[in-house]
């Protein structure tokens, strides 16, 4: 896929009123296909016991045990993550939707919801974990296999992020108690599909209660400008990488 200088502007008008945009067919099927392929070999050579599911979740889940994959920085261990970074269909909605021309790396992780117990999330801000000073911090969700509402496909509340930063309860991950599951639309999504959305947009996930996978990929970026307003996730390896364009601060920020 191609995206135009229209199609830019399109699809940051989108993101600014609602507070996403689902950009269609940003990858092929079969490009799709081969990142799910080093994802899951990925994850199969980890072979880790830890299982990020949120305390909060088991509501959601009606207190049946669910569980979650996951991967921090998979750029740092396949190169086919790393090209996919600085890939110019990504970078330029990025940029796009950021507002400024220089996008800027602060974090990725591989999610994998297995078969018939996929982890939900509960709805929250991606705000309270890594605040930033002018919140433009965006997130990328690469689709890499097809996400319908009954494998655990993302959901948000549009326009939510134009109310700012929210009360969280810390208690078992930072979510929110005060808006209801249903009020958050779900995004069904087929592989190839990337989401975008701010920082500040309310979302979460259902269970997976299918008999597939749902592998995600998220990618979380802002404005090299934009300086954190706390020291958090700084642990994160190629934090700072300039994605596109340049770092204007020379790095006093990152």
């Amino acid at each position: 896929m191609t995206v135009t200088t229209i199609d830019l502007r399109t699809l940051a008008g989108h993101y600014a009123e609602y507070g996403y945009v689902l950009v269609k067919g940003l990858l092929t099927r079969d490009e799709a296909a081969a990142y799910r392929r080093v994802a899951h070999d990925l994850l199969g050579q980890q072979d880790r016991d830890e299982d990020p599911t949120w305390g909060s979740a088991a509501e959601l889940a009606g207190g049946a045990p669910t569980r979650l994959q996951h991967l921090h920085d998979a750029q740092f261990y396949a190169a086919a993550f790393s090209r996919l970074l600085v890939d110019e269909r990504f970078t330029s909605v990025a940029a796009a939707v950021l507002g400024v021309p220089n996008v800027q790396l602060h974090h990725t992780k591989l999610f994998v919801k297995p078969p018939e117990n996929g982890s939900p999330f509960p709805l929250h801000q991606d705000h309270p974990f890594f605040p930033h000073t002018h919140h433009r911090v965006g997130a990328a969700i690469f689709h890499l296999d097809d996400a319908p509402e009954q494998k655990g496909c993302v959901r948000v509340v549009p326009g939510s992020h134009l109310q700012g930063p929210r009360e969280h309860d810390p208690e078992d991950g930072h979510h929110l108690t005060d808006v209801p599951f249903e009020a958050a639309v779900p995004l069904s999504a087929e592989a190839g599909d990337v989401l975008f959305f701010s920082y500040l947009t309310v979302h979460g996930s259902g269970v997976n209660v299918s008999d597939e996978a749902r592998t995600t990929w998220l990618v979380q970026f802002r404005d090299p400008a934009d300086p954190p307003a706390i020291q958090a996730h700084d642990w994160s390896l190629g934090q700072g990488m300039m994605l596109s364009g340049v770092d204007p601060t020379g790095r006093r920020q990152a």
